[in-house]
């Protein structure tokens, strides 16, 4: 339980009329996870492993329907990795406040994972990351061009500490995730797909779409595709021994926490049990994966709302995390809460409002139980019809389905929204209306294409789009279908050419395929890879006219045996950050 951190160490000789010093240099302490008696004492050697000394790792995105991943390079052991993880220490509002009580306290993970997630966003402390999710990366990188967080850590300290420009949720979780693994607190990230964001702390999140079925951005709440966030091991000595165990922990900057944009630790234990109250940010956690959403349509003119539909188990899918010793996913959706749709899911959603004190509270924003009660004459939804691809047409079937015996005609307004992972609306892509009559229990489908050539410059570096339908059913309540898309980048393939051996030359192929008809300029490529390379390498490909093969070689030295992983990413004026990784048995 000593302090972590950089000591000095001498040794003093005394004679019987002298005594001398002598300095034999510095060490660094670090939390250690084999020890039995260590606050992140981890039991499974294999876990400890992987969550402490690996250097590489997957993080899922995308959306529930159509989960991707990517490789990240953590590098928590390269070069001076370490000084810069110290550095942060020392440039934390605690200390800068209160140097003396803030180092006392850097034996416990809970502070340290605390102090750290503010840290790594820019906001309050000129942090290590700058946020941005506007779909404009003009004066820095697009935060999905980066592969690994050295560079970013790097950067940070080579600028005089100014927040490098920019991420968005997974580049402050895989910072983080560096940080805790170097100074041996056992830390992994964790995907939440359809994550709410509760601005107003009411385990509710509003959505506003207009008459057109746009979806308006005037909410604080939203739903994002997926969110990145970190688990960190460690004991609650605050909380008691059932609350050990994975602590969650957000550098994200969303929504205060005692005046500082940070989050966490928050037992995960205690975000399964509803027990809100208790230390740190649970509320806002428990929301991310629990709360209620509310679709609205929002009259413009009038400023009046009504609801469309109310939804209690769209929020918290899939909740993914990197295999243990392995490259897949595992899915840990039920360490978070009770079955969706169980009774006890609902109770353990109610003991967490009754605890909020929001049972008893009248929200004149909340809609009525009539209004929760009303049943739809007709239902919708989009079914994907074709390869989910940049650079195909978009083609997807509107079925709409009457629900009634007796014949209904329906009003149809349709959007196509480029969007980032946020689900925020960026640029406009498309958009029809078409009117229907549906014959009692009828089902009908509309065929829709978005060519390429429409979408193309509107999209964002995310990838996504947004549909909606709303429909006016004529004498019954508006019927809403939406549909949030992640296109595929296309493929990229990595050979290694002989075998990797230890300060010897190996050869390396990087094969792209442009898949579109048009030539594809400004190509760059991007290479990292912990003990295989220092640094970046970046390389420029020429122009590739459309359906042409590029093949780049280029030679890695590797500087440790053992199996490492290869991080490559490629980008042009027609795609954005194609990304792929190869594991090297050095």
């Amino acid at each position: 339980n000593a302090v972590i951190g950089r000591y000095k160490l001498s040794v003093q000789s005394t004679s019987r009329d002298s005594s001398s010093s002598a300095s034999l240099g510095t060490f660094v302490l670090l939390f250690n996870p084999w020890s039995s008696g260590d606050d992140v004492f981890m039991p499974s050697k294999a876990e400890c492993e992987e969550y402490v000394l690996e250097e590489f790792g997957i993080i899922f995105a995308g959306n529930k329907n159509h989960i991707s991943s990517f490789g990240w390079n953590f590098g928590q052991f390269q070069g001076d990795i370490l000084d810069i993880c110290l550095s942060m220490l020392d440039r934390s509002l605690s200390y800068r406040q209160d140097p003396i009580t803030d180092v006392s306290h850097r034996h416990d993970p809970k502070y340290l994972g605390r102090v750290l997630s503010a840290m790594v966003n820019a906001n309050d402390d000129q942090g290590v990351v700058l946020g941005n999710w506007s779909g404009d990366y003009e004066g820095g990188k697009s935060p999905s061009s980066w592969t690994g967080s050295g560079e970013i850590l790097q950067n940070w300290k080579k600028s005089g500490f100014r927040p490098v420009r920019y991420g968005q949720c997974w580049v402050f979780a895989a910072v983080l995730t560096t940080v805790l693994r170097c100074l041996g607190i056992p830390t992994r990230t964790i995907t939440n797909f359809s994550s709410a964001h509760d601005a107003d702390g009411n385990l509710r999140v509003d959505e506003f779409y207009d008459a057109s079925g746009n979806h308006l951005n005037r909410a604080a709440d939203s739903i994002w595709n997926f969110h990145v966030w970190n688990e960190s091991w460690f004991t609650r000595s605050d909380l008691g021994p059932s609350y050990s165990g994975w602590q969650i922990l957000d550098a994200t900057p969303q929504e205060e926490s005692e005046g500082i944009y940070q989050c966490g630790p928050a037992s995960r234990k205690a975000i399964k049990e509803g027990d809100v109250e208790l230390d740190y940010d649970c509320p806002f956690v428990f929301a991310e994966v629990n709360a209620d959403c509310m679709y609205w349509n929002y009259d413009t003119s009038t400023g009046k709302k009504t609801l469309i539909f109310s939804q209690s188990t769209t929020i918290g899918q899939a909740i993914s995390t990197k295999a243990v010793g392995r490259d897949d996913r595992v899915d840990v959706t039920n360490d978070y809460k009770y079955e969706e749709g169980s009774k006890k899911e609902r109770d353990i959603f109610k003991k967490a409002r009754k605890k909020l004190g929001l049972e008893d509270k009248f929200d004149p924003t909340a809609p009525t139980p009539q209004e929760i009660e009303q049943k739809p004459d007709i239902s919708g939804k989009f079914k994907v019809a074709g390869p989910l691809q940049v650079g195909k047409d978009l083609n997807l079937i509107l079925v709409l389905a009457n629900l009634q015996s007796d014949a209904k005609t329906a009003h149809i307004n349709m959007t196509a929204w480029s969007t980032v992972y946020t689900r925020r609306p960026v640029r406009g892509i498309w958009k029809d209306s078409i009117s229907v009559t549906l014959s009692p229990k009828e089902e009908k489908q509309f065929p829709i294409k978005i060519p390429y050539t429409e979408y193309q410059q509107q999209l964002t570096t995310d990838n996504t789009i947004q549909v909606t339908a709303l429909c006016h059913v004529e004498g019954g309540i508006q019927v809403l279908v939406q549909r949030d898309i992640t296109l595929d980048n296309p493929t990229i393939d990595i050979q290694i050419l002989g075998e990797a051996k230890v300060n010897r030359e190996v050869d390396v192929e990087v094969i792209f395929t442009n898949p579109i008809d048009t030539e594809v300029t400004d190509c760059v490529l991007q290479v990292e890879g912990s003990d295989l390379l220092r640094g970046i390498l970046e390389i420029d490909v020429p122009p590739l006219k459309a359906g042409e093969n590029s093949s780049t070689k280029f030679q890695l030295i590797p500087f440790e045996a053992g199996p490492k992983h290869l991080l490559v990413n490629f980008s042009c004026d027609k795609f954005a950050n194609i990304k792929t990784f190869k594991m090297v048995n050095v």
